[in-house]
C-alpha cells in the first residue's frame, strides 16, 4: 500500500494545562478506535484509558445520535477523533447545587 492509498486524520486530546493534536496516516476504513490507538496518545498521556474513554469527531459524539461507536465509526479524510475526558461532576447535580446555593442566598 502505497502513501498514496492513505488517509490523514488527527487525534486531539487535552487537559486543562495541556493539549494534543497528532496527525495520523491511516488505511481507508480504519476506525476512531483505531486512530486514537496508532496515535500513540496515550505515550503522551498515560491517563487515557481508550477502552473507556469517551470519543467524538468535532463535537459529536460517537455511540450517539445514530453515529456509530468508535470501534464502528469509520474515519474519512481529514476527521479530528476527539478523546474526552470523564466529567468530574455531573452536570445536572452541579446545576441542582448551584440553584440550591442561591435559593439560600435570597433567603
Amino acid at each position: 500500500m502505497s502513501d498514496g492509498d492513505l488517509i490523514t486524520v488527527e487525534v486531539a486530546f487535552a487537559l486543562p494545562d495541556k493539549q494534543r493534536i497528532i496527525e495520523v496516516l491511516v488505511e481507508p476504513g480504519t476506525t476512531a478506535f483505531q486512530a486514537a490507538e496508532r496515535s500513540g496518545i496515550v505515550k503522551v498521556f498515560p491517563e487515557i484509558d481508550l477502552e473507556s474513554s469517551k470519543m467524538g469527531i468535532f463535537g459529536q459524539t460517537l455511540g450517539t445520535k445514530g453515529l456509530k461507536p468508535p470501534k464502528e465509526h469509520e474515519l474519512q479524510p481529514g476527521d479530528r477523533v476527539e478523546i474526552y475526558r470523564p466529567l468530574i461532576a455531573d452536570p445536572k447535580e452541579a446545576r441542582r447545587k448551584r440553584a440550591q446555593k442561591k435559593k439560600e442566598g435570597e433567603a
